[in-house]
């Protein structure tokens, strides 16, 4: 028995929504609108009609259309509609890609070989199907090649180079394809020649390598693909060259690119970072190693961000359920989202900060016996609230952030902190530095220190303008930092002359383009990391520009307009480091002993 409720030609209207009875298959339906799919239908079950679009019956969607015709139905893989080659979607109407190009070069007709009608066949009467079996199989014509059936394929699936000729037979001439004997260029000029395997044999089971047996075998000795071995160390001494390498690092650099060939599954495949990454247990460089084969295009970078590491462990005592919930929030916050509601990705330290203030409050909730953020009232979030201060602010934040998400993504019926107010951060009044400290920063006999701490003192740059600086910033005794261009003092200019003397002698082949350089990225031409400057001055940067500002204010009167050209501050920037006139006028407290 059937059932239908439509004229015979519907449009594919919106997204259905789930069947009311089943709540797993779409309505049948929703224009005319019918609630329930033909299995729910009352009075049913009924057989579903025939796909509007194709005609096929057993695969039915929704508003008289299947799976494979309904814009909206789950994307799934299906075989090509002219050549058969399984793997392709509906995004592509169900063709492959050759037979997208194919069909639009060509007329449709019926092929002479397979018999099948109404596809777009070439000037010799053949379809895309029957046409690929010559390059199947290679040195065969056409016609031998089909006599015994065709052989299918996967659909967008790279091919080998070949080449087509004509040979004389009884019918006259004839194509055939023959493997290409044109060999691809190489990459650079007297390069070796060499392009990684594409057919990758994957291990079944998953053993611990005996690193400590390849590091024996030595640095150049029996390498597992010879021609990967050769291209991978021409790589190294090129990008040594380049880079300015010591040959000290250029020799560990060769030896541990070695072994890592012989940590392979298949011999001239690319290499992974992951396991790049275990040259370090065995006291071997790995960092130059993924340097030199990103650069040679032969290394997948399959390491996990460190920032999901760290979700995990911190998250790892949360509920089954609420940690679903939280993942989510996660995933928005680092990757976005580009449908509605759409979002921009947020930056890793807003994600770590927003997590680690609201840690407290879930984990309370969980000790609690709650297992989902669906179950947390306002009550809760106000229980679990400090009553005031930073704390209270910044769990506040935390908390906010994650439930204002996933209120927005549907995820929670209501967003239980949207009433609650937490107040805002606390701000720090700037202090100034001590003077001892300062002054023994300054004189230090290290180079680096001392400039270091001239550039911060004189000048107030911020860490991230003194990590970004450029030896092509520096010129006739001026610095250019973003828009504004710094005159320096005399004392900046004498440290900053002799850092840059000790880095002429230290690395003097560096390629790197920075000015402030350690053992790390010398080699590179990466920054240096933030924590260098507070380890090497042994005051943050930001104390020493604190201090600037706050004697700039000082001897100034307040000059707020001197004070945001000089240092690149906003107007509210700059109010923090003006006198509080509340406090003028107030006489000082004494000292009293045990003050």
């Amino acid at each position: 028995m059937s059932w239908d409720a439509s004229p015979a030609a519907v449009p594919h209207g919106g997204q259905p929504k789930p069947c009311r009875g089943c709540g797993v298959r779409p309505r049948a339906w929703t224009r005319p609108r019918v609630d329930y799919c033909y299995q729910c239908l009352p009075g049913g079950p009924f057989d579903p009609p025939a796909c509007l679009g194709c005609g096929g019956t057993g695969s039915y969607y929704s508003q008289g259309r299947c799976d494979r015709c309904h814009h909206y139905a789950p994307q799934r893989f299906d075989s090509c509609k002219d050549c058969l080659a399984w793997g392709v979607i509906r995004k592509y109407k169900w063709k492959c890609w050759r037979c997208l190009s194919w069909d639009a070069k060509r007329s449709r007709g019926t092929c002479r070989l397979c018999h099948r009608g109404n596809l777009p066949v070439s000037g010799d009467q053949l379809c895309n199907l029957c046409d690929r079996q010559a390059v199947i199989h290679l040195g065969m014509t056409i016609e031998e090649a089909s006599a015994g059936g065709q052989q299918l394929y996967l659909a967008n699936m790279p091919w080998g180079s070949t080449r087509w000729r004509h040979g004389e037979d009884r019918k006259g001439k004839v194509r055939r394809y023959e493997p290409s004997t044109r060999k691809p260029k190489p990459r650079t000029k007297n390069a070796v020649e060499f392009y990684p395997v594409e057919e990758v044999q994957h291990a079944l089971f998953d053993m611990t390598r005996d690193l400590a047996a390849a590091h024996r075998k030595g640095p150049f000795g029996d390498p597992p693909h010879e021609q990967m071995a050769a291209f991978l160390d021409q790589a190294v001494l090129d990008h040594a060259q380049r880079h300015g390498w010591p040959s000290s690092t250029t020799h560990r650099t060769r030896h541990s690119m070695r072994v890592l060939q012989l940590m392979q599954d298949t011999p001239g495949a690319m290499l992974l970072a992951t396991d790049a990454i275990l040259l370090h247990t065995i006291g071997m460089t790995a960092i130059p190693v993924i340097d030199v084969a990103t650069a040679a295009a032969l290394m997948l970078d399959d390491r996990q961000p460190a920032i999901r590491a760290w979700f995990a462990t911190t998250t790892a005592g949360l509920p089954s359920p609420m940690l679903e919930e939280v993942a989510e929030w996660f995933d928005v916050m680092l990757n976005g989202s580009t449908t509605p509601p759409r979002r921009q990705p947020r930056s890793e330290q807003t994600t770590r900060l927003n997590l680690r203030w609201a840690m407290p409050a879930l984990a309370h909730w969980a000790t609690q016996g709650h297992t989902s953020l669906r179950e947390i009232t306002v009550d809760d979030v106000r229980t679990v609230l400090p009553p005031a201060g930073n704390p209270r602010s910044t769990m506040g934040s935390g908390l906010r952030s994650i439930l204002t998400v996933l209120k927005a993504r549907k995820v929670l019926f209501i967003n239980p902190i949207a009433r609650v107010h937490t107040g805002g951060h606390e701000r720090r009044d700037p202090m100034p530095a001590h003077a001892a400290h300062v002054r023994e920063a300054l004189h230090s006999p290290d180079p680096a220190c001392a400039a270091l701490t001239a550039l911060a003192i004189f000048h107030g740059l911020r860490s991230g303008e003194l990590r970004n600086m450029h030896l092509v910033d520096l010129a006739d005794g001026r610095l250019k930092v973003a828009n504004r261009t710094i005159l320096l003092a005399d004392p900046v200019r004498v440290r900053l002359a002799a850092w840059l003397d000790y880095r002429t002698r230290r690395w003097p082949s560096t390629a790197n383009p920075h000015v402030f350089l350690n053992h790390r990225n010398a080699t590179r031409t990466e920054r240096v990391g933030g924590r260098w400057f507070g380890l090497k001055i042994g005051i943050p940067i930001q104390t020493l520009r604190e201090d600037r500002i706050l004697h700039e204010a000082l001897v100034t009167g307040g000059d707020v307009r001197r004070i945001c050209d000089l240092f690149g501050l906003t107007v509210e920037g700059a109010l923090r480091y003006l006198p509080n006139p509340e406090l003028d006028g107030l006489e000082p407290i004494p000292d009293t002993p045990g003050s």
